[in-house]
């Protein structure tokens, strides 16, 4: 019997099978920090809804906080691994395993019914107190469906017990309500509390106009509330504010709080109802949110946070199938555009 049909030779080709580099499917992103401010610490930034586009605002803010503030940044994504962004797929949320080293999170999610290992990693994040930035439709989160699932409580509609309205209600402050303005019509004018407007988070911040709508939201007692919404009758930043009872008070658009978790951990929490990648667009709101970080962490505030795109960004209008189709994570790397969306 010759070598090459021997045994032997399986059992060597098999070795070398083992020895050789390990491919894996790219369904998350790194951002290594460049030097700043940041250095040293590790934010996570999960994208995770189906309207709001938050897989292409949350890349672009991952890459102006590492590229020119200095933090190293992870964004998580609904992608499997074919490494395509599914927006839709409520349970997908790629390398979960991030969130043990996070230093603080910023999230835009919606409904989602991660896997136990993306929950309890997320919790387990939560618990040890690091700062949460959660924007948009974060404020309802979740919609496990288990009935006996440890985290049914953190659901939007949770009606009962000590976590009524869910995770969103408990720890960022509100959960989802209702539509204030029209959607898809009237979009929002940030106006900044008067009586809070030398609060740290808003340094440098001067104009937010978003082109998603208000939110109703009542905030909770130890809210510090630093923005209302001023309906407006159009979706351009030059529209004029609607009149009526929709501005007859303004709703909260952003607040901070901090808020002792149940492991006796102070969480710092800054939520904002506005965050669609298109309202990204908005120098001051993307400063705002870098602002967040800081606060967040402790770290002293830019007087004037920079916000420049590290690579060109052209958003996706919001909406319920809007996303980019067959659209792989590894195309919002550094160094590549966000293109225009295909008409």
């Amino acid at each position: 019997m010759s070598f090459f049909a021997s045994p032997l030779r399986a059992v060597l080709i098999s070795l070398l099978a083992l020895s050789a580099p390990c491919v894996l499917a790219e369904n998350f992103l790194h951002f290594p920090a460049k030097s700043g401010p940041g250095h040293g610490k590790k934010l996570v930034l999960i994208a995770g809804d189906d309207e709001y586009r938050s897989e292409e605002g949350l890349p672009m803010l991952g890459k102006i906080l590492s590229q020119r503030h200095g933090f190293d940044c992870t964004v998580l994504f609904p992608a499997g691994m074919d490494e395509v962004i599914k927006p839709a797929n409520h349970m997908l949320l790629s390398n979960p395993g991030a969130l043990d080293k996070a230093d603080a999170v910023i999230l835009l999610l919606r409904f989602r019914t991660w896997t136990s290992e993306g929950l309890e990693k997320f919790e387990k994040a939560y618990l040890r107190g690091v700062p949460i930035i959660a924007l948009r439709t974060s404020t309802h989160a979740f919609d496990i469906a288990e009935a006996e699932s440890p985290w049914k409580k953190w659901n939007w509609n949770n009606g009962s017990g000590d976590w009524k309205g869910g995770f969103g209600k408990q720890v960022l402050g509100e959960t989802w309500v209702n539509h204030h303005g029209s959607h898809k019509h009237e979009g929002c004018r940030g106006v900044i509390v008067e009586s809070n407007k030398k609060h740290e988070i808003l340094r440098g911040v001067l104009d937010v106009f978003a082109d998603s709508d208000v939110y109703t939201a009542t905030t909770p007692s130890d809210a510090t509330v630093l923005m209302l919404g001023q309906v407006t009758d159009s979706l351009t930043p030059d529209s004029k504010a609607v009149e009526g009872k929709k501005n007859t008070p303004m709703q909260p658009i952003v607040w901070s709080r901090e808020r002792k978790n149940e492991n006796g951990k102070v969480n710092r929490i800054v939520t904002t109802t506005m965050g669609a990648a298109t309202d990204l667009q908005s120098e001051d709101l993307r400063r705002l949110i870098v602002n967040s970080v800081f606060w967040g962490l402790k770290l002293k505030v830019p007087a004037k946070a920079n916000v420049v795109y590290v690579d060109p960004y052209s958003p996706s209008m919001y909406g319920f199938g809007s996303e980019r189709k067959n659209f792989k994570v590894s195309q919002l790397d550094l160094g590549k555009p966000l293109p225009p969306p295909t008409p």
